[in-house]
């Protein structure tokens, strides 16, 4: 299993939390790449919900982690 930002950015407008099913039939509805949905389907299936995608990819990069200062444009 591997994520990068273009695979992760399919998952951004996700119903969270969700469950791992959950995911994957929104991930199916909305087109993304068998990647992601292989990804998701090699998650471990505890069933607890999921709260966002740091639960998944737990290094997911967030606006903090980019050096871009929004108040110059």
């Amino acid at each position: 299993m591997y994520w990068t930002l273009e695979l992760a950015s399919y998952l951004e407008d996700a119903p969270w939390p969700a469950s791992k099913d959950e995911l994957i039939d929104f991930a199916m509805r909305t087109g993304a790449p068998m990647e992601v949905i292989e990804n998701l389907q090699e998650l471990e299936d505890d069933g607890e919900l999921l709260e966002a995608i740091e639960d998944i990819w737990p290094d997911y990069p967030t606006k903090d982690d980019f050096f871009f200062n929004e108040d110059e444009y």
